[in-house]
């Protein structure tokens, strides 16, 4: 059950209330009824779904033991590892794979090809399954110690305000506040109040309003003038990071509510001055995971330049197939990676610029990032290539259509107070605290959002982009 769906505001009332009457003496219950809670809000999801949740959360967590008692080797806690893996694998990349060989093999004129699996993709299941592999290699490499609490940890993997799409929580961070549950905190519930208010704002606000647009044009771009591509591809980096910072402060935002805190996902990307700098703002939990368990078990920066490089590749090839079982994610991933072997060569990942440099730098960094976007959205690396080519026709003229002008018309609207938020917050910090510490200011804020969700959302049920990974 996403957050944006009209049952888990009826449901939301009921466990928050229900959560905080279970009394202090009676924590076990408590979390017992989070974990009820968080397997039947998956349930809704797909019931046969919830069996691999709980399969992954067993592997993992019996694994861990295995290890903690010498019972397994080193080759079998690799075993274990890649056990766990195994079904994300089969679901998101066995058809995939299937494909892909089946076209190489007819190149050669050659034929052979298993049977196609027509299962839905397993909402959330890169997400549990990287936080309960998270889990798994940090007992594995002797980073933190082995969960004893087998309920502790079902609640650790299934908790249901991340459990579709992430934050990705590390076990040294969140088992620890299942294992002592926080009292109730009127500030702390506050904020989260406040979190979830503008998650759902650039969610049904901002993210699906631009969402139309983009599908106007980039679904039909054959019809629509290089400008209007152009345009549209702004739009969907508009709309994707609207909708996954949407999701994750919603995420933030329950979690506060039930006295839990989430790492924050988003540190306005946009004002990125390179690609390196980016992928320090956008999905940090993912970029975390990434460095964790791919990045430096490859040897990170501790060897030569060249290796340091290949490493780097490798990373972002592994972020590409996470995202999505087709060639557009892995070029999308690889162009990443690309970047930043280029920034890491002229030494550009870590210098800092200001006025002009730092605005071009930005823009640049904004370009670059949304072209790869146009892969990261499009079915296949052809569609992508034809919408990069309708953009290239910009040179023959700036003809543009007015289609879905009132679709722009009720974002612009939606975009101001967005565009505020990213540039107070970036660069003024200390003013938006100060003048949000005002309670008049405050409710106005509350209001004027309340307002624009109810008057130009867009309440269509439509699912979160990151749902899908």
């Amino acid at each position: 059950m996403f957050f944006t769906d009209f049952k888990f505001f009826l449901l939301m009332p009921i466990l928050f209330v229900v959560y905080w009457l279970i009394p202090v003496r009676m924590n076990w219950l408590k979390k017992m009824f989070l974990l009820v809670a968080s397997y039947m809000l998956y349930v809704n999801f797909n019931p046969a779904y919830a069996l691999l949740l709980l399969a992954i959360s067993l592997i993992t967590f019996w694994g861990a033991k295995l290890l903690e008692k010498d019972m397994i080797c080193v080759r079998g806690g690799k075993v274990v590892a890649v056990v766990a893996l195994m079904p994300l694998l089969i679901f998101k990349y066995y058809n995939f794979i299937n494909e892909s060989v089946f076209s190489f093999l007819s190149l050669f004129h050659l034929r052979f090809q298993l049977p196609g699996l027509n299962w839905a993709i397993p909402v959330g299941i890169s997400f549990f399954t990287f936080q309960a592999l998270g889990y798994y290699l940090d007992v594995y490499h002797k980073r933190i110690p082995v969960e004893k609490n087998l309920v502790d940890y079902l609640l650790f993997v299934s908790f249901f305000p991340q459990i579709a799409s992430g934050p990705i929580s590390k076990a040294s961070e969140l088992l620890p506040q299942i294992k002592s549950l926080a009292p109730f905190s009127y500030d702390k519930a506050a904020r989260g109040c406040r979190y979830f208010l503008w998650g759902l704002f650039l969610k049904i606000a901002v993210a699906d309003r631009a969402g139309l647009y983009v599908a106007l044009v980039l679904d039909h771009y054959q019809n629509f003038s290089g400008l209007n591509c152009l345009f549209a591809s702004f739009m969907y980096s508009l709309q994707i990071y609207a909708d996954f910072a949407g999701y994750s402060f919603m995420a933030i935002g329950t979690a506060k509510l039930l006295g839990f805190d989430l790492i924050n996902n988003f540190n306005h990307p946009y004002f990125s001055m390179s690609v390196t700098d980016f992928w320090r703002r956008w999905h940090i939990s993912l970029s975390r995971w990434l460095k964790d368990y791919v990045y430096i078990p490859l040897g990170g920066n501790r060897c030569s330049k060249a290796r340091n490089y290949l490493n780097i590749m490798a990373t972002f090839l592994v972020s590409g197939i996470w995202h999505g079982a087709n060639w557009t994610f892995i070029l999308w991933g690889l162009i990443h990676g690309l970047c930043q072997v280029i920034e890491k060569a002229f030494g550009l990942q870590k210098s800092e610029s200001k006025g002009l440099i730092r605005f071009a730098r930005v823009l640049g960094t904004f370009l670059i990032v949304s072209f790869a976007w146009i892969l990261f959205r499009s079915p296949t690396v052809a569609d992508a290539f034809n919408v990069v080519q309708q953009i290239t026709t910009l040179y023959k003229g700036f003809n543009i259509s007015m289609e879905g002008v009132e679709m722009l018309a009720y974002l612009a609207v939606a975009f101001v107070p967005f565009a505020l938020f990213e540039i107070i917050h970036e660069f003024y910090k200390d003013f938006y605290h100060a003048i949000m510490c005002r309670v008049i200011v405050r409710w106005c804020v509350y209001i004027a959002l309340l307002s624009l969700i109810i008057l130009i959302g867009v309440f269509d049920g439509s699912e979160f982009i990151y749902a899908n990974f």
